[in-house]
């Protein structure tokens, strides 16, 4: 692995949403790791040291060791995590523990590769659309991929790659094909009109014309601000 994905922790003895308030207060996460045959049980670990671990995509789709203290090592994966709404902080995070000999079900973000070099990529008026950014799997702890890589090298304009089409890496499963379950396209190339616009750009000439239309029928626009003391119209709202 290109990283660290030993996480240390220790004990939590205080629990309670009071507890965890002074525990944020001084620079630390509440979090909790369960599963197996073992139980439930409540850790502490440092903001910083976390928040620097969840900027790395795999810490979300590989199995981490959680140290507890100097002895207690434990194989678990992130099952939810917390943020706070606005400011950059965790506030709480699970782990669940893994079992070497049990297959996991876990979400792992996909990667493509190959779309610049493709036909599709080359050709003029086409778009390559990405329909998912993962997909979740199932494999045993030691055969759990960081990502899954997805190769739209040979792509044509008009093609689409689907879920059943991408090379899995061996003892990994896509659960959505299991079963009876329907493939489903994970990216296709489109073609698009040369007065059509994609993205931000087509938003902005959609409002743009919205806003000519409103002026014709001499409905006021978004941005015209009622003038100083003119009335404005009453709210049906209280």
């Amino acid at each position: 692995m290109s990283y660290s994905n030993i996480i240390n922790a220790e004990i939590r003895e205080d629990v309670g949403k009071g507890a965890s308030r002074r525990l944020r207060r001084g620079g630390k996460v509440p979090a909790v790791i369960y599963g197996g045959d073992r139980d439930p049980v409540a850790l502490t670990l440092d903001q910083d040291e976390l928040l620097h671990a969840a900027e790395k995509e795999a810490f979300f789709s590989s199995v981490l060791e959680i140290q507890v203290g100097d002895k207690i090592r434990q194989q678990a994966v992130v099952r939810d995590m917390h943020r706070h709404p606005f400011k950059p902080l965790i506030m709480h995070i699970d782990f669940m523990r893994v079992s070497a000999k049990e297959a996991i079900r876990m979400s792992v973000p996909l990667h493509f590769v190959g779309e610049e070099e493709s036909p599709a990529g080359k050709a003029s008026g086409v778009v390559i659309q990405h329909q998912l950014t993962d997909v979740e799997i199932s494999a045993l702890p030691k055969d759990l991929p960081e990502f899954i890589a997805v190769d739209l090298s040979r792509m044509d304009a008009g093609d689409a790659v689907m879920l059943s089409d991408i090379q899995l890496p061996e003892g990994v499963v896509i659960t959505a094909l299991e079963g009876e379950a329907q493939d489903a396209a994970v990216a296709n190339a489109i073609y698009i009109s040369e007065d059509q616009g994609t993205g931000a750009a087509a938003a902005a000439e959609a409002e743009a014309a919205a806003a000519d239309e409103l002026a014709e029928a001499g409905a006021p626009t978004v941005e015209e601000e009622p003038e100083e003391g003119e009335e404005q119209p009453e709210s049906d709202e209280d």
